[in-house]
């Protein structure tokens, strides 16, 4: 199953998203809200850092883990 979380992030929050996403054993990819159709690799912090991050971001991933659902629950947006 795909779960699709919307969440904001600044800059200065890349870093430790990427960290945390790269600890993951799926794959995540993030695209901008109104963008989907560029995707990038969530473990990758250039790719991350070439998003607009002035608009929402939409984290699509397949599997779980405790530590990133801990994350994306407080970065996460209401829609």
């Amino acid at each position: 199953m795909q779960t699709k979380r919307l969440i904001k992030l600044s800059p200065g929050d890349a870093n430790e998203f990427v960290s945390i996403a790269s600890r993951c054993e799926f794959e995540i990819d993030v695209t901008n809200n109104f963008r989907s159709s560029y995707a990038v690799d969530a473990k990758s912090l250039v790719g991350v850092m070439g998003l607009d991050f002035g608009e929402p971001l939409v984290v699509t991933y397949s599997g779980f883990n405790n530590e990133l659902e801990a994350y994306l629950s407080v970065k996460s947006v209401a829609v």
